[in-house]
């Protein structure tokens, strides 16, 4: 590159903030650079002017940087660059800009941005609505959205039978590293129920989102946008990635739309949120995560859902990674208790070749009794109960201390269970399953009666 020529991301990002300075909401207030640290600046003049969470525009000798304000006090602001490595000189000029706003449009379906929304699928420029939407919005009134009440089938049986969802909901993904989050995630992606799909990949390996757009969404790209802000990029693209997102699914929402929202990961979301709090000097108070991460998390995660009479509805699917393999770190508990239910991925059954891992005990869908029929709901009860006994017995009968025929429940858990966890083997190369149910019962009518010597895990 010619010595002085700047890249081809500062270009666009240079060329968006020039389009957001002659915004018509531009605000004459401005204020100077006073110090420069790693992560952060401050600028005197502004604090009068600038609220928490709004954007300000820094002119340098390279042309025009966007920022977000992280902290005020009386005489200086924080403020936050969108790219670290941006030139910042003492006594620069830096402007007030307010909130950052988008303005989707139907038009985007089947395009890759960034989270600027930006394009960077090259396929030429976007065109931009006729609303522009903050990416900061707040979640509806919620005496005024409508109710949760139609299940749908996602094509994944062990998710179909045993925790059922529906449009609207707000469903968690929990797993350790390695174990097919995003596997599942891609399978959940295909599914019919939706007029649209927008996907968040915050902090994702750079090389796999192409296998992701291509491989794993295929056709169904074209009615799907994808925000992606990969590991190598600034905190701040990956914090504004799932905002972006969100508000681009609350544009086809509004529409009247049914819109699901996947998020990979809402962890790395709050990772960034982290790095931003503390480089502006926020302490933090549960295992090196700041207050800042457990107010956001509930803004986000709030927004989706059902929306007022007359729109239609947002169903998230978030993926939560659980450092070390434990469900109960700061991430994990606080997003458990906004969701509407969670998906627990085990280590130990993806070890034994059972994918997806899904542990049918431990996962829970709090609407599921709005998609389960009666009979539907009695059946699965029936199943957990089998699927208990087979696995509290599972050391006494590999040491031999089961004799077949002293416990008619357990003789029939012995049969069936092994049946039950073939059924719900599915891998993203198969088609989705159109009746979880008839599959179960064919496979349980049709099966082989299993011997009494349980797999080992």
């Amino acid at each position: 590159m010619p010595e002085g020529a700047m890249s081809p991301k500062l270009s666009l990002m240079g060329a968006l903030a020039g389009q957001y300075m002659m915004a018509e909401n531009t605000v004459a207030d401005g204020g100077h650079v006073r110090t420069i640290a790693a992560g952060h600046y401050t600028v005197a003049g502004l604090s009068r002017h600038v609220r928490l969470g709004e954007f300000v525009a820094h002119r340098s000798s390279t042309g025009i940087h966007l920022g977000e304000v992280v902290r005020v006090e009386p005489e200086l602001t924080y403020v936050c660059p969108i790219e670290p490595g941006e030139p910042i000189g003492i006594h620069d000029t830096v402007i007030r800009k307010g909130a950052f706003r988008i303005a989707p449009s139907d038009s985007w379906c089947g395009r890759t941005i960034n989270s600027l929304g930006e394009p960077i699928d090259g396929l030429g420029p976007l065109t931009a609505g006729t609303i522009s939407r903050s990416i900061s919005n707040t979640a509806p009134p919620s005496m005024t959205r409508k109710r949760v009440e139609t299940g749908f089938k996602t094509g994944v049986r062990a998710i179909d039978i045993f925790s059922p969802l529906c449009l609207g909901q707000r469903l968690g993904i929990f797993a350790g590293s390695g174990v097919g989050k995003s596997t599942l995630l891609s399978m959940l992606a295909r599914a019919n129920a939706f007029d649209k799909v927008v996907i968040a990949l915050v902090g994702e390996r750079g090389r796999e989102v192409r296998e992701f757009i291509e491989d794993t969404l295929g056709s169904h790209m074209q009615k799907s946008i994808a925000v992606v802000a990969t590991s190598d990029e600034s905190p701040m693209l990956r914090k504004m990635a799932p905002l972006s997102a969100i508000t681009i699914a609350e544009h086809f929402r509004d529409q009247g739309d049914n819109v699901l929202l996947i998020v990979d990961s809402v962890t790395r979301f709050a990772h960034a949120i982290r790095e931003v709090a503390t480089a502006s000097g926020e302490p933090p108070i549960a295992r090196g995560y700041p207050a800042s991460v457990f107010t956001e998390l509930p803004r986000l995660l709030e927004r989706a859902g059902p929306g007022p009479e007359g729109t239609g509805t947002i169903t998230a699917i978030i993926s939560i990674l659980v450092d070390g393999d434990n469900h109960n770190d700061p991430i994990a508990d606080s997003t458990r208790g906004i969701l509407d239910g969670h998906i627990v991925l085990q280590r130990s059954l993806a070890e034994e070749g059972r994918y997806p891992p899904i542990d049918p005990l431990a996962s829970v869908s709090r609407l599921a009794r709005k998609a389960w029929t009666p009979d539907q709901e009695k059946l699965v009860s029936r199943l957990k109960a089998l699927v208990h006994r087979f696995e509290e017995t599972r050391d006494l009968r590999l040491i031999g201390g089961y004799r077949q025929g002293a416990d008619p429940d357990l003789d029939m858990a012995i049969r069936q269970v092994p049946l039950i966890y073939e059924i719900l083997k599915q891998t993203p190369a198969e088609r989705p399953s159109a009746d979880a149910f008839t599959d179960l019962a064919t496979a349980l009518k049709n099966g082989q009666v299993a011997t009494a010597q349980p797999r080992a895990r």
